[in-house]
């Protein structure tokens, strides 16, 4: 439940976390012209489980411009749909169901798995993931997503 009015407002780009594949932070894009959400991997690897439902295990750069930090996530395989991409392309995507959480907000969303390496976003939330949940202001940024700073005593020093 929202403490105010302001607090289902976001901005136009936000930092989340993905608390079941184990992604800290991610800064995502807002996007309301995208009706699913996506997730950057830079591979998958199909398996089926004892039970033989399909899985993913992927690979993920959750920081933009950086290859280093990876994050092995794995999870089941809720469909695969074909998805159009902004530039037309369409393409066969496997797609998962896990919990996005922005702050406060806790909620399951589906995202669809696709190479983003070179996309500004690792990550987009389309708007099916935001329905009935956030209204979005498209000139503002990291409203209720807003990366921790460190607090600095003014006694301390920086090392």
């Amino acid at each position: 439940m929202p403490k105010s009015s302001s607090d289902n407002l976001i901005g136009w780009r936000e930092w989340v976390s993905l608390p079941k594949l184990g992604v800290d932070k991610i800064k995502c894009k807002v996007d309301t012209g995208a009706r699913t959400s996506a997730l950057h991997t830079f591979y998958i690897e199909p398996y089926h489980d004892k039970k033989g439902q399909l899985h993913v295990k992927f690979g993920l750069h959750p920081l933009q411009r950086n290859t280093t930090k990876t994050v092995e996530c794995k999870a089941k395989v809720l469909d695969t749909r074909i998805v159009t991409d902004s530039g037309g392309h369409r393409e066969e995507r496997y797609v998962i169901q896990t919990p996005i959480k922005l702050d406060y907000h806790e909620w399951v969303a589906e995202l669809t798995l696709t190479n983003r390496e070179n996309m500004l976003f690792r990550m987009l939330l389309g708007r099916e993931a935001i329905k009935n949940r956030f209204i979005v202001n498209p000139a503002r940024s990291y409203l209720i997503g807003k990366k921790k700073k460190k607090v600095i005593n003014e006694n301390s020093t920086l090392k």
